[in-house]
């Protein structure tokens, strides 16, 4: 499909919902799409796509203290012209924690959608991702919050509002664990038999 928001809403259908709040969360997103005539940029008004992702590797997960919210969230942000939130989602990981962060070896994969108020009035309609990042110490540039670090999974979980639980659980889940199987493979240059 060569339209990015029809390929987009195909994927948000096929989603399946983790949990009721995503269930009526996907019901929103879905008619956003349909009454939106530019969802993907944020200069049409305050509600907009944004593209995010769980960034995972050997030590667990990335989080980023957002300098407004003064909260440890997944790093993600807009839409930039041309891009796909997919894509978004990679470029806004990689400069948020200055790590070359990269999509599975078989592709994007949409973990979770999410519907919240943002700051400066906006309500982001965030499509989330799940991405593999190196075994190194985030470094992020100037001008993005310093505060990035990993966490471990329950550390992650035990800071994380309801909608980013859902994200975690899922991506826990396909990247596996100590006890369990490894579903999603990084892409090279990371790959270190998986993330744990």
């Amino acid at each position: 499909m060569s339209d990015p928001v029809a390929s987009l809403r195909v994927a948000i259908e096929a989603h399946p919902p983790g949990d009721p709040r995503e269930v009526a969360v996907k019901a929103v997103f879905v008619a956003e799409l349909e009454r939106l005539p530019h969802p993907f940029d944020q200069r049409e008004g305050p509600v907009h796509v944004t593209g995010s992702a769980i960034v995972v590797g050997p030590r667990g997960v990335i989080l980023v203290k957002h300098r407004r919210l003064h909260r440890w969230m997944q790093p993600g942000g807009h839409i930039e012209p041309g891009e796909t939130p997919e894509e978004a989602a990679v470029r806004e990981c990689t400069e948020e924690t200055g790590l070359p962060v990269s999509h599975p070896v078989d592709g994007p994969i949409l973990i979770h959608v999410d519907v919240h108020e943002a700051s400066k009035g906006h309500t982001h309609l965030d499509v989330r991702y799940l991405v593999f990042a190196p075994d190194e110490e985030p470094d992020p540039p100037e001008g993005e919050s310093q505060e990035v670090r990993w966490f471990s999974w329950d550390e992650a979980r035990s800071m994380a509002d309801d909608s980013m639980q859902g994200a975690l659980r899922v991506a826990r889940s396909l990247v596996g664990t100590p006890d369990g199987p490894d579903l999603v493979r990084p892409t090279d240059p990371f790959s270190s038999g998986g993330p744990n």
